[in-house]
């Protein structure tokens, strides 16, 4: 029997040194050889364990690959400056750079398995595609009690704007790059914002040290 995560439950206690041992090994197949060509075999050689100790721990290797990615897409809290264009790019790129340690091949071969179980493709939703929402999600919140962003703004759908273009990105073999980052942001800050404008100056204001301690805008004339 297996709980909610896909892993294994009762019997004797899990070494949780084991488990870090046999997590890290599959990390470094999938890294190495992608989705299709990792087996509970390698996985339980590299981690000097046996395919038995995986199995009382992950149902199978899906349920172990998501276990292992989940290590590394554990998304921390983004920022909160008071800058929205700063912080949602922070937000973003946080949650990018975990993302792009995984081979967009591996992404898509497991999602290919995962789909067949809705069980599966939950937990596919859940590790995958979620934190990038989290990244985003607080900063949006944020910059919405700001009064940045118009009330009637559907932050669901911003959220679901990020996602979906992360993730189509992937399903043709690459990563979203800095630059379509960046013009994603200014795309859905355009549509959701109360004075994009206001944003940007404020933004290019903070990055050139043009802001009072109280944080208002001071321009520089002459030399």
């Amino acid at each position: 029997m297996s709980d909610r995560t896909g892993t294994r439950s009762g019997g004797r206690p899990r070494d949780p040194q084991l488990d870090t041992a046999i997590l890290e090994a599959t990390l470094h197949l999938l890294d190495e050889a992608g989705y299709t060509e990792l087996t509970l075999e390698e996985v339980a050689r590299r981690a000097g364990t046996s395919r038995p100790a995986i199995y009382r721990r992950w149902a199978g290797r899906a349920p172990l690959v998501l276990s292992a990615i989940a290590t590394r897409l554990d998304v921390p809290s983004p920022p909160d400056t008071g800058c929205t264009l700063c912080d949602l790019a922070e937000s973003f790129n946080i949650f990018l750079a975990a993302y792009r340690t995984i081979r967009p091949d591996a992404l898509n071969a497991l999602y290919s398995e995962c789909v067949r179980s809705p069980e599966l493709q939950e937990r596919y939703r859940r590790t995958v595609v979620e934190p990038s929402r989290t990244a985003v999600r607080r900063t949006l919140e944020h910059a919405t009690a700001r009064g940045d962003l118009r009330e009637d703004a559907d932050r669901e759908q911003l959220l679901d704007f990020v996602a979906s273009l992360v993730h189509y990105r992937v399903l043709f073999g690459r990563h979203l790059s800095d630059d379509d980052a960046e013009r994603a942001i200014e795309t859905l800050l355009r549509g959701a914002a109360v004075d994009y404008g206001a944003l940007l100056e404020h933004s290019e204001a903070l990055e050139n040290g043009h802001l009072d301690d109280d944080g208002t805008h001071h321009v520089h004339i002459g030399g």
